[in-house]
């Protein structure tokens, strides 16, 4: 929890699960990775990869690149600041490993106004 928290807290761009997981797919097991490999792993569609892998190549995490031997294949691969902000996700992960010990935040559920019937507003 405290590192879900932190990671809300330090200003990082919201990636979604899928985003999130190519990510991880691409950083933590061999390539090459192509559109085709990755939508296999994920079971969907090439064109929701491609829309995850356009969000993550504008923030600079994954790069698109051509294969020079087949001009027709591209790969995707890692960048300096997708390793970075994996780095940063897996610090907080680790300083989040708390043994089990309550969040430091309120725990207790907000209490929800219970509404009043109309006939017993006065």
């Amino acid at each position: 929890m405290r590192a879900l928290i932190g990671y809300v807290r330090s200003g990082e761009p919201d990636l979604t699960n899928r985003q999130m997981a190519l990510l991880m797919i691409v950083y933590l097991t061999p390539g090459p990775h192509t559109v085709r490999g990755l939508a296999r792993v994920l079971g969907v569609s090439k064109p929701v990869v491609t829309r995850a892998l356009n969000t993550l190549g504008s923030l600079g995490y994954l790069r698109r690149e051509r294969d020079e031997d087949d001009r027709r294949n591209v790969f995707v691969v890692r960048t300096p600041n997708g390793a970075d902000f994996l780095d940063g996700f897996k610090k907080l992960l680790r300083s989040g490993d708390d043994g089990g010990q309550q969040p430091a935040i309120d725990s207790q559920p907000a209490q929800a106004a219970t509404p009043r019937p109309a006939f017993a507003r006065g």
